[in-house]
C-alpha cells in the first residue's frame, strides 16, 4: 500500500518544515518538497491513498517507553491487555511501546521473559518492545543480564522499594551495575527508600491515617532523593549508565542535574501525573460512592507531589532544560472497583498505578499550548528520544526516508475532552476513552488539540475517529544499545 500525506507540516526535533510524506508497503520512502512530482508524474495520482494534512503536524508516532500491560501487583493485575492497551495507546497517537518483563526472585530470567512474551504475541495492535525487571539479584540472573542482548533487550530494572516483591539492596545493584559497565545495558532504576518508607507507611497506619492522600506522605520525597542519589553514586563506581524512571521530586532531578554537568550518564523520565496533578488534588478528592476514597485513583508510586513545594513547576522546566529527557506514562491501569478498593481502609494496600498510555500526546501537547515546552521538544520528548535512549532511532522516531511508517497527524485545531460523560443525573454513559479502566485518571481535563490519523508501519490505524487496527499488527521490536549515550 501507498500512502502520500500532503500538505502538512513535518515536524521533529530539530525544526519543522511544509513537506510531503511518501510511504511505500511499511517504510517512509520520501520526504518531498510540497506538491512534487516523480518522473513528471503528479503523485497523487500514483499512491493508493491521499491524506491531506493542510493546517496539521506531521510527526513521527510517539514511543511510550514504560508501560506495565498485565503485571501482577497489590494482590491483583493491571487490567490493561496488550491488546486493549496498544488499541488505546494507537487512539492516542503512541505507535510503540516498551513493557516490562518480569522475573521475580527464584524464578529464570528467561522463563520470565518467556510469560511476557506469550502475553504480547499476536496480541498487540502496534509495535512493542520489552525490558527486563530482574527481581531477584543472584548468580544465575546476573549471568543471564549479556544474553537479554541478543534477545533484543537491551535495559532491565531494579527496584529500591517493594522490600519482599522486587527490592534489591545496594550489594546486588552494585553487582548488576558492574555487568551493565561491561556490556553496554542500560540500568532502570526505580529510586526510593523502599526499608524507609516501609517504616512511615507502619507509622501512618498505627495512627489511623489510612486515606490514600498517606501514600505520598510516606512516600516523601527525601526518600526519592536519597534512593537517586545512591543510585547515581553507585552508578558512578561503576561506569554504568543509568536511568531514573518517574521522578517525581524536585530535588531527585537536582541530583540527576549535578551528576550530568559532570559528564555522567545519568538520565531520567517523569510523566504526566508528575507535570499536572497534585498532592493537595489527592486530598481534596471525593466522590459520593468512594468519600475520600476517591484519591486512590492516583495513587502510583513515585507518589504525586505538594504543588506548593512546586514540584510540577520545576519538572516542566527541567523538560526545557534537558535535566529530565523524556516523558513516559508509567501505564499501570487499575479499576475502582475490585482492584483500588483492595486499599479501603488501608492505603498500602491500594495498587499503585495511573492509566496513562492513551493520553500522553495529548497532555504532553497542552505543555505547547501553554508555552512550557516547544512543539520540537515536544516530539523529541515524546518520540525520537525515547527511539534513542532505548536502541531504537532510525527505525522510530523520526520521519525520514528508510524509517518505520510510524506517522502522526495532529491537528492543532481539534479539541479532546478527557473524561467519562455523564446524563443529566450524573450517570455514565459511556467511556470517552479506550484503555480497560472503569473510571478517567483524567477527567475532565481539555486538550487544545487532537489525534487525526495515526498510521502503525504504513497501515492507517485511527482514521475519521475510528479504530481500523486489528490485535496482532503489532511487532516485537529487537533493540539495540543506547544511542543517548555521551
Amino acid at each position: 500500500m501507498t500512502i502520500l500525506i500532503t500538505g502538512g507540516t513535518v515536524v521533529g526535533a530539530t525544526g519543522r518544515t511544509a513537506a510531503d510524506v511518501l510511504i511505500d508497503g511499511e517504510r517512509i520512502v520520501a520526504v518531498l518538497e510540497p506538491g512534487s512530482t516523480l518522473l513528471g508524474h503528479d503523485l497523487t495520482a500514483s499512491v493508493d491513498t491521499v491524506i491531506d494534512a493542510t493546517g496539521k503536524y506531521v510527526i513521527p508516532g510517539g514511543i511510550d517507553a514504560h508501560t506495565h500491560m498485565e503485571l501482577p501487583f497489590g494482590g491483583t493485575a493491571a487490567i490493561d491487555t496488550f491488546e486493549t492497551g496498544t488499541i488505546a495507546a494507537a487512539w492516542g497517537g503512541t505507535t510503540s511501546i516498551i513493557d516490562f518483563a518480569v522475573q521475580t526472585a527464584g524464578q529464570k530470567v528467561f522463563d520470565g521473559l518467556a510469560a511476557w512474551h506469550e502475553k504480547a504475541a499476536g496480541n498487540a495492535a502496534v509495535d512493542y518492545g520489552f525490558h527486563q525487571i530482574v527481581g531477584g539479584v543472584d548468580a544465575d540472573s546476573l549471568a543471564a543480564l549479556p544474553k537479554l542482548i541478543d534477545e533484543g533487550i537491551t535495559s532491565y530494572k531494579l527496584f529500591m522499594a517493594y522490600p519482599g516483591v522486587f527490592y534489591s539492596d545496594d550489594a546486588q545493584i552494585l553487582r548488576a551495575m558492574q555487568v551493565a559497565a561491561d556490556t553496554g545495558l542500560m540500568t532502570m532504576m526505580h529510586a526510593e527508600n523502599g526499608p524507609a518508607i516501609d517504616v512511615l507507611v507502619e507509622q501512618l497506619l498505627a495512627q489511623g491515617k489510612t486515606d490514600p492522600y498517606y501514600h505520598g506522605v510516606a512516600r516523601a520525597w527525601q526518600m526519592e532523593e536519597e534512593a537517586t542519589h545512591r543510585a547515581i553514586m553507585l552508578a558512578n563506581l561503576t561506569g554504568a549508565p543509568l536511568y531514573v524512571v518517574h521522578v517525581s521530586a524536585k530535588q531527585a532531578v537536582e541530583q540527576l542535574a549535578a551528576a550530568r554537568d559532570v559528564g555522567q550518564n545519568v538520565f531520567g523520565e517523569t510523566c504526566p501525573q508528575y507535570l499536572y496533578l497534585s498532592l493537595e488534588d489527592q486530598l481534596g478528592a471525593s466522590s459520593e460512592e468512594f468519600g475520600a476514597f476517591e484519591g486512590a485513583k492516583w495513587v502510583c508510586s513515585t507518589p504525586l507531589r505538594s504543588k506548593q513545594e512546586g514540584h510540577q513547576h520545576h519538572m516542566w522546566r527541567s523538560l526545557r532544560t534537558n535535566d529530565i529527557q523524556m516523558v513516559s506514562t508509567d501505564h499501570c491501569p487499575f479499576c475502582m472497583k475490585g482492584q483500588k478498593e483492595l486499599g479501603l481502609g488501608d492505603f498500602s494496600k491500594i495498587p499503585n498505578g495511573i492509566g496513562s498510555v492513551e493520553h500522553r500526546m495529548d497532555l504532553m501537547y497542552q505543555g505547547v499550548v501553554t508555552g512550557e515546552i516547544t512543539l520540537e521538544r515536544w516530539v523529541e520528548l515524546t518520540s525520537t528520544t525515547p527511539a534513542r535512549m532505548f536502541g531504537l532511532y532510525g527505525r522510530k522516531g523520526v520521519i525520514a526516508p528508510g524509517a518505520d511508517a510510524d506517522v502522526v497527524i495532529y491537528d492543532p485545531n481539534g479539541h479532546t475532552s478527557i473524561g467519562m460523560p455523564v446524563d443529566a443525573e450524573g450517570r455514565p454513559t459511556g467511556k470517552k476513552h479506550h484503555m480497560n479502566m472503569d473510571h478517567a485518571a483524567w477527567e475532565g481535563f481539555e486538550i487544545d488539540g487532537k489525534v487525526d490519523t495515526v498510521i502503525s508501519r504504513g497501515s492507517i490505524v485511527i482514521r475519521d475517529d475510528a479504530f481500523h487496527g486489528r490485535a496482532g499488527h503489532g511487532q516485537y521490536l529487537r533493540r539495540g544499545l543506547s544511542q543517548y549515550l555521551g
